[in-house]
């Protein structure tokens, strides 16, 4: 049996991972949960685990208009926390540490009508302070890695499901009630979290360390997401071609309508040989039946 240490109490997807273990892992994992939220964590014994998950950190920020001391706040937890974290996993003789970085490193996604397929010689290049903050993380945790040591780098998509937040819940909502919808060609990496978790649980099962890039088996056409979400919810969404232009002229307007156009619309792609660890057995779900069970129908 595997003891895994979650730093980062109540987290989606922490408790994702303690209830897909449960139920698809029964006896095989022993999970508990550290509150990272004041200084008492550090006086806990880390010993005796076999890895620490570290999900702690903040997300979806708004990096608009920003103050300096928010851009700080975010070093301290998705940098600062991590790397202090690592360093006591380490000290303490855990075998494994495991860290949530994110395909946001890379920057933000090409826009309307251009293509971004990330290699594994693509340099991370993070477009923000929110991307950066997760890039010094990865590259400071890394750097703690030995021959008794081995730290999982997880660099994820967009991650979604039942009760996820950012853009999918959005997306959501809005194929449940537009009639018609743009059918812009498009391609992302997206990765549903029971995927996630039946990853993680291999990597941990492993004990390895690495960069990983853990995807679903399919890229996402946005146009193609919003019409399954749309049938599993009884609600018929018609999809077309003659409302293209409209967001080609939206994906040219500078400031928040582009960022909104590219963000639904744009392309953003990990290579797909990047993904083929575990003999891809944590792809348990392909895309309509990832929605399906988002959507509650499983």
């Amino acid at each position: 049996m595997k003891r895994v240490l979650i730093t980062g109490k109540d987290s989606y997807i922490g408790t994702s991972f303690i209830n897909w273990v449960k139920e698809k892992h029964p006896g095989e994992f022993e999970t508990e949960e550290l509150d990272m939220v004041d200084g008492t964590w550090k006086e806990k014994d880390f010993s005796g685990y076999d890895a620490v998950f570290h999900v702690a950190g903040l997300a979806h920020a708004d990096v608009g208009h920003v103050s300096a001391e928010t851009k700080a706040f975010y070093y301290k937890i998705n940098r600062d926390l991590a790397i202090e974290t690592a360093k006591k996993a380490k000290a303490d003789g855990v075998k494994q540490f495991v860290f949530m970085s994110s395909m946001i490193i890379y920057g933000e996604s090409a826009g309307v009508g251009k293509r971004k397929v990330i290699t594994r010689e693509t340099k991370p290049h993070p477009a923000n302070f929110y991307g950066d903050s997760k890039w010094q993380a990865d590259k400071g945790v890394r750097k703690l890695q030995d021959e008794e040591f081995h730290v999982a780098v997880v660099r994820p998509p967009m991650i979604y499901g039942k009760g996820s937040k950012g853009n999918y819940p959005v997306l959501a909502k809005l194929a449940k009630k537009l009639p018609v919808f743009p059918d812009v060609k498009n391609a992302r990496s997206m990765l549903h979290i029971e995927n996630l978790c039946e990853f993680l649980s291999l990597l941990m099962e492993s004990g390895d360390g690495g960069i990983y890039f853990p995807q679903n088996r399919e890229y996402v056409r946005t146009s193609q997401m919003v019409k399954l979400i749309g049938k599993v919810s009884g609600h018929k969404v018609q999809v077309t071609k003659l409302l293209n232009p409209a967001v080609w002229i939206a994906g040219k307007i500078p400031g928040k309508v582009s960022g909104l156009a590219n963000k639904a619309f744009g392309n953003m792609v990990y290579e797909k040989s990047m993904s083929d660890c575990f003999d891809r057995k944590y792809q348990v779900w392909n895309l309509k039946e990832t929605i399906k069970r988002t959507e509650g129908e499983a």
